[in-house]
């Protein structure tokens, strides 16, 4: 089972900061990548639809032989990946808004959350942040039309600072000194981010920590790929591909699917 690949899904594109992270850690391992982008975003459907959705993705990628699973999406991990744990043999690993480091580090005791609605009305992210966030301000902010604009390839458009703008005002107003990325789409916002915060704002997003964490699964179960040969890197989108095949610098094929 070790060459099998390594099953990727999230609800479009942005699950993509995912996948650079891991195929850079882990860069002999055989990859399917699924980009839900034509039911995008999750993050304002209900927790019934992002369960189907999810259920939809994990068979897909399982009837194609992968070996694990990582929920690309934190919309669907914090709605979805009990379900999928509970119901399927085979390991996932799951997206969850890192929390921890920001709430262990934060000098001023007030970090901000920039989320989608379905992860911030989550129980699991509700769960994670008692146990980690006892005694800090946790300032929750939803993305709302951020997703869409991404998936259009309006990552550095007027729109979007606009949004940002908005979003980020009641957290500066907080004094927060981490914003912690709550969406696998919101890592590729971290250059307008960086130029729009303060340079003592630190931004922190889960793509590596999860890269490693599906290093050590892997590992433990015997599952990595022993192989030097090329991998072989299959992207598929049941959308419009040009924004997918740019955000990768056209560095892989995508091909169109229906699922």
């Amino acid at each position: 089972m070790s060459s099998q690949p390594i099953g990727i899904f999230d609800s479009g594109i942005g699950g993509t900061s995912i996948f650079k992270e891991i195929h850079a850690l882990l860069p002999h391992e055989n990859c399917i990548y699924l980009a839900d982008s034509k039911y995008a975003p999750y993050g304002n459907k209900s927790h019934k639809e992002i369960v189907e959705l999810s259920i939809k993705n994990t068979e897909h990628l399982i009837d194609r032989g992968c070996k694990i699973i990582v929920v690309a999406c934190n919309t669907a991990t914090t709605n979805a990946i009990d379900y999928l744990r509970r119901n399927y043999n085979i390991p996932f690993i799951g997206i969850e808004p890192a929390i921890k480091p920001a709430a262990l580090n934060t000098q001023t005791k007030a970090i901000g959350i920039l989320a989608t609605k379905g992860t911030l009305s989550s129980q699991l992210f509700h769960k994670t942040t008692d146990l980690y966030a006892n005694g800090i301000k946790v300032v929750e902010q939803v993305g709302e039309g951020i997703v869409p604009l991404i998936e259009a390839g309006e990552v550095d458009s007027e729109a979007m600072r606009y949004l940002l703008e908005a979003y980020l005002e009641p957290m500066l107003a907080q004094n927060i000194d981490f914003l912690v990325l709550g969406c696998t789409h919101y890592p590729y916002l971290i250059p307008m981010l960086s130029k729009m915060l303060p340079k003592h704002i630190k931004i922190i997003d889960s793509g590596r920590a999860v890269a490693h964490q599906t290093k050590a699964i892997l590992a433990s179960q015997s599952l990595l790929n022993s192989s030097i040969a090329i991998p072989e890197i299959q992207l598929f989108s049941n959308s419009d591909l040009t924004v997918l095949s740019s955000i990768l610098d056209n560095k892989f094929k995508v091909t169109y699917l229906e699922f």
